[in-house]
């Protein structure tokens, strides 16, 4: 890594190759992309709680995802037992 630093524009200075999974974590994690299929799976980490405890804090909020999938499922419902009474 110290070898190919000065060779690639822009890279920050105290660059390291353990930054490399970080920043595939991020992308993987931005992506939408479930903690124990890939994300675990392409950082080779023994287990999600790993990775949890490590990128947990990237993840979109899960509360405000939670009301979102709670309002979705009565919305529904409810225009569910509209079209089932007209």
């Amino acid at each position: 890594m110290r070898a190919a630093r000065p060779k690639i524009a822009r890279l920050p200075e105290g660059f390291r190759f353990h930054d490399l999974g970080r920043y595939l974590a991020s992308l993987l994690i931005g992506s939408g992309l479930d903690v124990k299929v890939v994300v675990q799976h392409r950082l080779r980490h023994g287990s999600a709680k790993t990775t949890l405890d490590t990128y947990g804090h990237l993840w979109p909020d899960s509360d405000e995802s939670a009301r979102a999938a709670v309002g979705a499922v009565l919305a529904a419902r409810a225009d569910s037992v509209r079209t089932s009474d007209a």
